[in-house]
């Protein structure tokens, strides 16, 4: 067998790692560069590249999504996810935790063909109805990084999670309902997983929040093997993404794609434009948003004002004390700025000693416990930290604490300065439910344009993914004050991740038939990109505008995706020729599907993709872009064609009206654009709509105009 994939740097079968056998053919070894380019040389050699490693990506968010009211009226009652089975390329799983019982389950669906892997507090009854399987990879990670024990944390070597997070993501996508649970009484409620009658194949693949190329493309060999439907992936690089030829999630994806398994994968935490990653066509990416609850850890001044914080902070403050700003309380020989971020051996005992201190951010990347535990050990009560991250990100100080964001702080900042004493007291964290307007995207959520294939929109979907409530792992102790938990709260396109999967499996069990691009056109053409307020979603903290380049289609809407009315399909062999419209070669199709492919004489356009959103990266004067929809109705209809233009650009639909009689149906049709002015090297948007009365299928249009 010719070989594909071979991973990391430094001699090559008898040193192998993982043995890829299923699913695709290859190894994993350690190579010196050297070796490497001379295994690339072999003529049974497909490519080598290097093994990289990616990041993981971190009660009230389903029923914000509507999923309760679509229980109580039983439109969920005919569309048991019983048989679906999710798989879960994370951290592992607690399998203890009251959210992964399986009771009233019926047998593990025969389908599956996995296994329960045993190992270090891991034993084959820690698996049951709800967790069919559980296997785990570290074999790469070692390899890159050196043995777990040389860490000195802990770790189970074995599908155990010692860190939380994919306990978190699992819990999120299949967990049993749980009443009254809560953070320190924060956010009190039933934690529910979206589908919660699926079942949960675990594939830990993450060691102390870090994921080796080697071990993901392990646990994909297993899992598009072992009978799941729904793979979830809350992990990735950091930007810039790698080409797809190169990427393991891509190659692993895509595999998982050809044995019909929908792939969700978070878009990566990056903050920034053309930093979204995942972003294969056959993936589904997932951006973080908010919900309408927040958390807030408010401040009480003297003047009798309250200024709105965020944290978690279940410690009571018993009176008032000074404030004092850590730019005014620096050691010896410590600048005024130094001092303002409180960190360590900057602050001066002596006159933090008994008040609460004023912090601000270096960088947005500072640890900001540390800080809280840098004010505590001066002597300070208490801390008030400056960070425009402040709504998205809820901290747990070891002393009260609270975030505020840029304005908050300059409110506080007059009354200090006109008070010669000022003083403040720090409340305990409430729960504030229905906050409007939500969604609104995360500041942190990472943003389009898709770099390697631009006229692919990316993100492709929002989700809930800040400050969700979730199952834990005790022994992942609260890092300020020590505690055991077993639901923790946090924030990330991890957590928005897990609720599209969790969505994937509810279409799936509603239309078992469908092909992994028919879920994923379900769920983006039926998303809306209004707030409860029913004005465009914006972006927090700043409530800048947003794109299709922060929310791709816009927000989940489950109601929706369940019955769209139209979808736009596609398979494997459309990607191919979509990859040969980009001019891939025929060794990279190699590297990704495992077999030579030559390339059509006359490729498509790569616009022409029939993928649910429309883009064009590079468009010079007038031009016609091509989809196909399928239809699942119930007897004939009609659907007419509305457009929201994109600024500059006149566009039209021809056919403008779709006639359907059964359903299974397809019609295709065109778009002409016509651009009268250019659009300056940025995209503009617009959006076109298919509607009957009843379904309304709505997909973004991204074009960059680069010449009328």
């Amino acid at each position: 067998m010719p070989v594909n994939f071979v991973f990391s740097h430094y001699g090559a079968k008898d040193a192998a790692l993982h043995h890829y056998t299923k699913s695709f053919r290859g190894f994993s070894a350690m190579l010196r560069p050297d070796q490497a380019a001379k295994l690339a040389e072999s003529d049974s050699v497909l490519s080598v590249f290097e093994s990289k490693t990616n990041k993981i990506h971190t009660t009230h968010s389903w029923e914000f999504l509507g999923l309760n009211n679509l229980k109580q009226n039983n439109r969920l009652s005919m569309y048991s996810t019983s048989n679906i089975i999710v798989g879960v390329i994370d951290s592992g799983i607690w399998p203890e935790s009251k959210s992964f019982n399986g009771y009233g389950l019926g047998p593990v669906p025969a389908k599956f063909k996995g296994e329960c892997l045993t190992g270090e507090n891991f034993t084959l009854s820690n698996c049951n109805r709800k967790i069919v399987g559980a296997r785990f990879y570290s074999t790469g990670f070692e390899a890159e990084n050196g043995p777990l024990e040389s860490f000195n944390r802990t770790f189970f070597r074995s599908a155990r999670d010692s860190d939380g997070h994919g306990t978190h993501t699992a819990s999120t996508i299949a967990g049993s309902p749980v009443d009254n649970v809560s953070l320190f009484g924060v956010g009190r409620g039933t934690a529910t997983g979206g589908a919660i009658s699926a079942r949960l194949a675990i594939y830990k693949a993450c060691w102390f929040s870090l994921c080796s190329d080697a071990d993901i493309l392990a646990a994909f060999d297993d899992a598009t093997n072992d009978g799941v439907d729904i793979i979830s992936m809350s992990l990735g690089p950091d930007p810039p993404q790698p080409i797809y030829f190169e990427d393991a999630n891509s190659i692993g994806s895509f595999h998982a794609f050809q044995k019909g398994i929908v792939v969700s994968a978070s878009a990566g935490n990056s903050f920034f434009p053309s930093t979204a990653g995942n972003v294969a066509p056959w993936i589904l990416t997932v951006a973080a948003s908010t919900m309408d609850r927040d958390i807030q850890t408010n401040i009480y001044l003297g003047n009798s004002k309250v200024i709105k914080g965020f944290s978690i902070n279940p410690l009571k403050m018993e009176s008032f004390y000074g404030l004092i700003a850590g730019s005014m309380a620096a050691a010896p020989g410590i600048t005024s700025k130094s001092a303002s971020f409180c960190k360590n051996n900057t602050l001066d005992p002596n006159l933090i000693k008994g008040k609460i201190v004023v912090c601000t951010l270096e960088i947005l990347t500072d640890n900001r416990r540390e800080k809280g535990i840098i004010v505590k050990q001066g002597g300070g009560v208490g801390i008030i930290l400056v960070d425009a991250l402040a709504k998205d990100v809820e901290i747990q100080f070891e002393l009260p604490g609270t975030l505020i964001g840029q304005e908050e702080a300059a409110e506080l900042q007059v009354y200090m300065t006109a008070q010669m004493n000022p003083v403040a007291t720090i409340y305990q964290t409430i729960t504030v439910l229905p906050t409007k307007p939500a969604p609104e995207m995360a500041m942190f959520s990472s943003m389009g344009p898709n770099v390697i294939t631009p006229d692919i929109i990316k993100p492709d979907i929002t989700a809930p993914g800040v400050n969700v409530l979730a199952a834990w792992s005790p022994v992942a102790t609260d890092a300020t004050a020590g505690r055991s938990l077993d639901y923790n709260i946090i924030s990330g396109t991890s957590m928005s991740c897990p609720h599209v999967s969790a969505l994937a499996a509810i279409v799936k069990s509603s239309h078992p038939s469908w092909s992994p691009a028919a879920i994923k056109s379900a769920i983006m053409t039926t998303a809306t990109i209004l707030d409860n307020t029913q004005s465009f979603i914006r972006r927090h903290p700043n409530d800048t505008q947003t794109s299709p380049f922060d929310y791709g289609s816009g927000h989940i809407n489950p109601a929706a995706a369940i019955d769209p009315g139209l979808v736009y399909d596609f398979g494997s062999n459309d990607i191919i020729d979509f990859l040969c419209s980009i001019g891939a070669s025929p060794a990279q199709l190699k590297n990704l599907t495992g077999h030579m492919i030559d390339c059509k004489n006359t490729p498509t356009s790569p616009y022409d993709f029939n993928y649910p959103s429309i883009g064009v990266s590079n468009m010079k004067g007038n031009m016609s872009v091509h989809r196909t929809v399928t239809y699942f109705g119930k007897g004939p209809s009609v659907y007419k064609a509305e457009v929201d233009y994109p600024a500059g650009v006149k566009v039209s639909v021809i056919p403008s009206e779709l006639r359907f009689e059964n359903p299974g149906e397809e019609m295709s049709f065109r778009i002409d654009f016509t651009p009268y002015e250019t659009s300056n090297g940025d995209f503009v948007f617009g959006a076109l709509t298919w509607t009957n009365g009843n379904h309304r299928v709505r997909s973004p249009i991204g074009l960059n105009v680069l010449s009328v």
